[in-house]
C-alpha cells in the first residue's frame, strides 16, 4: 500500500503537542511537522502506511475532541502536495490562476489533494495558516478550463467540511501579477 498523510489542527498548542505524541505512540508514522500556525493554533502532519495514519488520526480525533478544529486522512496524496506546502513549487507556461480559501489548514490540503487529482494542474503554493490568522489558501495554475474545474473541485471538498470561504479563477492573470506570485 502506497504512503497516507495526515493531518490534525487543535485550537491549542498545549493540547496540539499532547495529540502529536499520542499519534506517534499509537502507530508507526513519522511525524512530518508539528508546529504553531496563526493564531496560536497547532498542526501535526504525520505519514506512514493508510491504516497507521488513520489509527494516529482516530486516536488524535476521540481524546483531543474537544480543541480538535479539523483533521484529514489521505490514503494517496498527489504529488504535488508537499511542494505545494513549502511553496518549492517550478511552475512554468501558465494561462490561469486559481486561488481557493478556507477556514482551517487541514481543510485546505484536502482541497488541494481533491483539485490536483481532479484536472491537470499544477499546485503552486499551499499556505497553511501562517501569518493568515488561521485561515489557509491554495493557489494552482493550468489551462483556463483545467483551473476552473479543480477550483470547483476544491470549492466542494471544503464545503463538505464546512470549511469554504471564497475562491477565483483568473484567466490570463498580468505579468506584473505573476512575478508576485511564481
Amino acid at each position: 500500500m502506497k504512503k497516507a498523510i495526515g493531518m490534525a489542527e487543535f485550537i491549542t498548542v498545549s493540547e496540539g503537542i499532547a495529540a502529536a505524541d499520542r499519534m506517534v505512540k499509537t502507530a508507526e508514522v513519522e511525524i512530518l511537522e508539528a508546529q504553531t500556525v496563526c493564531p496560536g493554533k497547532y498542526i501535526v502532519v504525520i505519514s506512514g502506511e493508510l491504516s497507521a495514519v488513520n489509527a494516529a488520526v482516530d486516536a488524535a480525533k476521540k481524546h483531543h475532541a474537544d480543541k480538535l478544529i479539523d483533521s484529514f486522512v489521505l490514503g494517496n496524496p498527489h504529488e504535488s502536495i508537499f511542494p505545494a506546502i513549502y511553496a518549492s513549487a517550478e511552475i512554468t507556461g501558465a494561462e490561469a490562476l486559481g486561488v481557493m480559501e478556507t477556514f482551517s489548514a487541514a481543510s485546505a490540503v484536502f482541497a488541494a489533494d481533491a483539485a490536483a487529482k481532479t484536472a491537470l494542474v499544477d499546485l503552486i503554493e499551499l499556505r497553511l495558516a501562517r501569518g493568515m490568522c488561521g485561515k489557509s489558501y491554495l493557489m494552482l495554475t493550468g489551462t483556463v478550463s483545467a483551473v476552473a474545474a479543480a477550483i470547483e473541485r476544491a470549492n466542494a471538498a471544503a464545503a463538505e467540511r464546512g470549511m469554504f470561504l471564497d475562491s477565483k479563477v483568473i484567466p490570463k492573470p498580468d505579468k506584473k501579477l505573476w512575478k508576485t506570485i511564481l
